[in-house]
C-alpha cells in the first residue's frame, strides 16, 4: 500500500509540475489579458498543490486562497483598464525577447544546478506534533498574535472601504419596497441614469 501511495505521489507531483510550467508558458502566449491572468492562476494553483503534496497543508491552502482571490481581482482590473482585454487585437506580453530568453535560461540552469548539486541534509529527529504552530512561530516568532490581529484589521478595512465606496445602495434608489420598481431610477446617476 505504501508503494502505491509513493507512486501516486510521484505521478501527482509530475502532473502538477508540468501543468504549472505549461500554464506559465501560456501566460506569454495568450493575446488576451484575462486569459493570461487565468493561465497564471492555473500555474499558481499547481504550485499550491505541490506545497500541499509536501505536507505543508497550511501554506498550501494559503497559497491557493491568496492566488485565487488575487487573480480574480486582477482579471477584473485587466478587463476594466487594459486596451485589449478580450484578445480581439494581436498583442504580445513579452518585451526584449532575446534578453528575456537568455536571463530565463541562465536562472533556470543555476537553480537546476543548485537543486542537483546541493548537499541536502538528512532528517534528524521526528516531525513536530503540530507543524502549523511551529511554522507560524518560525515565520513570525512571538508576533504571531499581532499578525493575526493585523490580518483581521486589514480585512475589516477592506470590507469597510467597499461599503463606503458607494454613496447609494439599493434602498436609496427604490426605498424599502424593492418589488415595486419604477421604470426610472429616482436618483440620477448609476445604472438608471
Amino acid at each position: 500500500m505504501s508503494e502505491v501511495m509513493a507512486v501516486l505521489d510521484d505521478v501527482i507531483f509530475w502532473v502538477l509540475a508540468l501543468s504549472a510550467v505549461a500554464s506559465g508558458v501560456m501566460v506569454f502566449r495568450f493575446d488576451s489579458m484575462a486569459r493570461a491572468t487565468y493561465a497564471l492562476l492555473t500555474s499558481l494553483l499547481c504550485v499550491g498543490g505541490e506545497v500541499l503534496l509536501l505536507g505543508l497543508d497550511y501554506l498550501g491552502v494559503v497559497i491557493v486562497l491568496m492566488m485565487t482571490i488575487e487573480m480574480a481581482i486582477m482579471a477584473v482590473f485587466m478587463v476594466m483598464y487594459m486596451m485589449n482585454p478580450a484578445g480581439l487585437m494581436p498583442m504580445t506580453m513579452v518585451h526584449n525577447k532575446k534578453g528575456a530568453a537568455v536571463i530565463c535560461a541562465t536562472v533556470f540552469a543555476v537553480l537546476a544546478a543548485g537543486i542537483v548539486l546541493a548537499p541536502w541534509p538528512s532528517r534528524r529527529g521526528r516531525p513536530s506534533a503540530d507543524p502549523t504552530m511551529d511554522l507560524g512561530m518560525s515565520l513570525m516568532g512571538p508576533q504571531m498574535l499581532t499578525m493575526m490581529t493585523l490580518g483581521l484589521a486589514l480585512f475589516a478595512t477592506i470590507v469597510a472601504t467597499v461599503v463606503l465606496a458607494t454613496r447609494r445602495g439599493r434602498y436609496d434608489r427604490f426605498g424599502d419596497d424593492l418589488k415595486a420598481r419604477t421604470a426610472e431610477d429616482p436618483v440620477r446617476g448609476g445604472l438608471g441614469r
